[in-house]
């Protein structure tokens, strides 16, 4: 299983027609933030996958290969 989480975030987010500023918003976090986990700097917190996947319209699966 590969992880894809940076790569799908930014797929799904762009797909959706999310910024980086607005995603970040509506999830709680900076645009920084979401632009580290987009770059492989850091990852979100696990607890935050099923929300990531509610605003982004995908399932938690689909950051996984």
């Amino acid at each position: 299983m590969t992880i894809c989480i940076p790569e799908k975030i930014k797929e799904f987010r762009a797909r959706n027609g999310l910024s980086q500023s607005r995603f970040g918003e509506l999830l709680g976090v900076t645009p920084q933030a979401v632009c580290k986990w987009e770059n492989r700097i850091c990852f979100p917190d696990i607890v935050l996958l099923p929300e990531l996947a509610r605003l982004l319209n995908c399932k938690i699966d689909d950051f996984f290969d």
